[in-house]
């Protein structure tokens, strides 16, 4: 067994910096990789609370030290972005292109089963016991096992943090504007919330051709930074704008009749209908952060003929986009390297979590 650090989540809130065992001998379609860099989320805080052990981390880039007999399009040696969303290409879902949310192996579907998306759960374990890899991945760690789908080659000239936030935050938002919305060029857009995956949301609407793209953010430093990834307006929003209705009248302004969509990139449930109060009759609102929790909308804002769709992980078709992101980047259309603020040893998790917490990232990333 290969001994490795790794954070591992305790279920009831908080985490350690502790030594797990993972099995260095890859079975079937298996892969070890040597995670190299690790991204940082509000997902990963939130693993802390799921009321169970698990390794920590669900973005991440490394090198494929060993792998299994069944192993095709990888080898020891490879550069790979380690990708949560682990499709099975059999199910209706993948059938149907839905590869993020695959009937067998999608960790968000399976809910608190362990998905068959995971490698063997006994080859990771802590004091002799199994431990779970959260998203089947754990790339909170220096090593993880998981399965050939989980990872796509990198087939450019990247550092290993840059690729790693492709896996979440990039892929969400720049996958909700041209996979999910479908945003034609010459339109206007609004993005609510300029973090990681509102920045992303910002550069897809660019690559998209948008010609008019609003930021709208309550931290004026978020509302600089959105103008360096492509935002041409922006709208310091008030704290006490309840649905961001004052915004929207504003956004109205400068668009004549509304935006022609609108993206929610906040996470705040009392904001999941704001984006319909954004967008012109007939518009697109699209909720990108996952708001789980039930919330009231006054349906006056859907008049007349507005659509709202709620996407999960930009509907990425990870073989397909994640080489389609790493072109946009070395052609320099895709802002990544900027987008990395702060890196961090493992040991600094707690300071990671706190600089995400107080905004002063657009992405902080774990470096091994």
């Amino acid at each position: 067994m290969l001994q490795c650090k790794a954070a591992v989540a305790d279920g009831k809130g908080s985490y350690a910096i502790k030594t797990i065992e993972i099995d260095e001998t890859p079975m079937d379609d298996e892969v070890l990789v040597q995670v190299k860099a690790a991204g940082i989320c509000h997902t990963d805080w939130d693993s802390q609370s799921w009321g169970k052990q698990l390794v920590m981390g669900h973005e991440g880039s490394g090198i494929v030290k060993q792998v299994g007999p069944k192993v095709t399009s990888l080898k020891p040696g490879d550069a790979v972005i380690l990708n949560w969303a682990i499709p099975c290409y059999q199910c209706f879902q993948c059938q149907e292109g839905n590869q993020h949310i695959c009937e067998n192996n999608s960790a968000v579907a399976a809910g608190n089963k362990l998905s068959k998306g995971h490698a063997r759960f006994e080859a990771t374990t802590l004091n002799n016991t199994p431990v779970e890899r959260s998203f089947s991945l754990g790339t909170m760690s220096e090593y993880t096992l998981v399965r050939e789908a989980a990872c796509v080659k990198i087939s450019v000239e990247i550092p290993y943090s840059s690729a790693a936030i492709i896996s979440c935050g990039v892929m969400t938002g720049y996958g909700s504007v041209v996979n999910a919305a479908k945003v034609k060029a010459g339109s206007s857009v609004v993005v609510l919330g300029t973090g990681g995956v509102g920045l992303n949301v910002i550069q897809g609407a660019r690559i998209a051709g948008s010609s008019k793209i609003i930021a709208i953010d309550i931290n004026p430093s978020r509302l600089a930074m959105a103008i360096e990834y492509g935002a041409t307006h922006t709208i310091l929003a008030d704290k006490d704008d309840i649905g961001l209705l004052e915004a929207a009248k504003k956004v109205k302004t400068l668009t004549v009749r509304g935006a022609d969509y609108a993206f929610e990139c906040t996470a705040i449930p009392s904001l999941g209908a704001a984006p319909l109060a954004m967008v012109r009759n007939a518009g697109t609102a699209v909720q990108v952060s996952g708001i789980e929790q039930e919330i009231a909308i006054d349906m006056n804002l859907f008049e007349w003929d507005k659509i709202y769709i709620n996407p999960l992980y930009g509907k990425a078709r990870p073989q397909i986009d994640f080489p389609i992101l790493q072109e946009l980047y070395a052609k320099g259309d895709l802002i990544l390297d900027k987008m990395v603020t702060r890196t961090y040893a493992l040991e600094e998790l707690g300071n990671a979590f706190s600089d995400m917490h107080k905004g002063l990232n657009a992405k902080g990333v774990i470096i091994f």
